[in-house]
């Protein structure tokens, strides 16, 4: 095998990366930060008819004011499991049921809410570092792989270091988007 058919998809590599960052900025998207918001709802998924569902394919999510998030649930028989994943989501809100309609009242955001948003920021923050280094573990294995066919010790000092390179530059991303996304959630 020559040299130049032993190459690493370092834009596959950076294409999965950049998925796991696009992944992260919508859970931040969904983290509220005082006022209601449908995409709040986003990462809530539901367990109806035998797979997980988002929310807004099993109801219509309204925002009639400010502060409250409705969602009127299709079918009866999902209220009850639509409202549980709600209570699990982390997002600190108590739903209220009226039939088939789901209210979400917003409640201000105090020093404390505000301080466990941050860290629900920060358990968003390394799934998609931990995404990320799983990316980066792939890569290694295709050098190991190549190796093992013929690769040169110093082809695989290379595609490892390239490999790096793009793992620190993409958990940096991560670093830098929580950090702002703290820094909006705290200011008051």
């Amino acid at each position: 095998m020559s040299d130049d058919e032993i190459m690493i998809d370092t834009d596959d590599l950076s294409r999965r990366m950049d998925g796991a960052m696009n992944a992260l900025r919508n859970e931040f998207a969904s983290l509220r930060t005082g006022r209601a918001s449908s995409s709040m709802l986003d990462p809530i998924h539901v367990d109806a008819y035998g797979q997980m569902t988002p929310i807004n394919q099993l109801g219509t999510v309204n925002v009639p004011e400010p502060r409250m998030v409705t969602i009127n649930v299709w079918d009866k028989s999902m209220v009850s499991k639509v409202e549980k994943a709600i209570r699990q989501s982390g997002l600190g809100i108590n739903p209220q049921l009226n039939g088939t309609i789901i209210m979400l009242p917003i409640p201000e955001l105090n020093e404390e809410r505000r301080r466990e948003l941050t860290k629900v920021a920060g358990d968003y923050a390394e799934r998609a570092r931990i995404a990320i280094r799983n990316v980066r573990r792939d890569g290694m294995d295709q050098i190991k792989k190549s190796k093992a066919n013929g690769m040169s010790e110093d082809d695989q000092k290379f595609w490892e270091t390239e490999v790096q390179e793009l793992t620190d530059k993409h958990i940096g991303l991560v670093d830098k988007a929580l950090e702002n996304k703290q820094a909006e959630i705290m200011q008051v």
